[in-house]
């Protein structure tokens, strides 16, 4: 009778871990969101680190290749090491839009106009569960794109205290029919202490970005400063990698690239 050869026991496997994930119960959404962080490896544990915010920050959503843009950073030096923080969605349309009067803004969403509450969720509830999980200074930094962009770009607008450096890439500032950039010139907006900002446009975002009017608007700010790029070769789809790497190398690097 002739045996069939013994099948060779697979090799063990290990799961893959690049950072840790947490829940936190938020009173100002009436809900658990869930947290995915991710901290530089190969540094000291006691060593405080700078934080950098993200929304769409799900394992699904931007979470992990902006994880890897930071890793590689890091490695080769080319940014300083950032604790990168990611809000996961449940009702992203929801969070990241301020109130509109236009009615076709009403319509992408069952629930639109909740960015106050969600900067509220982040100011009084996310910032002191990280500074209490992990060691970190006080810059703080926020990252987003369409949406997530227009909720960075307002809060600059807003409440320009809660960041030091605010990178929107394809930032949907056609919302509310474009209302925020007056309300910006309308507050003529001053900050206490040095502000970074770097807004890109696609292909497709740039014929929703007025740049005369970012520039009108942002430019003459004392203490602020300012970038705006177009990136004619990417897609509303492509853009958030290569802009991304260029912010954070401009805006994020070491401190003596920085003052170069």
């Amino acid at each position: 009778m002739c045996m069939g050869r013994a099948t060779a026991a697979a090799p063990e496997s290990v799961p893959l871990v690049i950072g840790e994930s947490w829940f936190i119960d938020s009173a100002a959404l009436g809900e658990k969101r869930r947290i995915n962080v991710y901290r530089p490896a190969g540094l000291p544990a006691d060593m405080p680190l700078p934080v950098i915010y993200m929304p769409d920050g799900g394992l699904a959503e931007d979470f992990l290749h902006i994880a890897g843009l930071l890793q590689v950073g890091t490695a080769n030096m080319t940014t300083r090491p950032f604790i990168l923080v990611g809000i996961e969605n449940t009702e992203r349309r929801r969070d990241l839009t301020g109130p509109t009067d236009v009615a076709k803004d009403r319509s992408i969403a069952p629930r639109v106009g909740g960015s106050k509450a969600f900067r509220g969720f982040i100011r009084n509830e996310l910032m002191p569960e990280v500074a209490k999980r992990y060691r970190v200074t006080n810059e703080r930094a926020i990252i987003g794109e369409s949406l997530a962009g227009l909720f960075v770009v307002e809060t600059l607008v807003q409440e320009p205290d809660l960041f030091d450096t605010y990178i929107a890439l394809d930032p949907s500032l056609w919302w509310d029919g474009g209302k925020l950039l007056t309300q910006a010139a309308d507050k003529h907006l001053a900050f206490s202490g040095k502000k970074d900002v770097y807004i890109g446009s696609s292909a497709d975002g740039q014929s929703f970005i007025n740049q005369s009017k970012l520039a009108a608007t942002f430019g003459p700010i004392k203490n602020l400063n300012y970038h705006y790029e177009n990136w004619p070769a990417e897609t509303h789809a492509t853009i958030y990698q290569p802009a991304a790497l260029k912010a954070f190398r401009m805006l994020l690097a070491p401190t003596s690239k920085a003052a170069e």
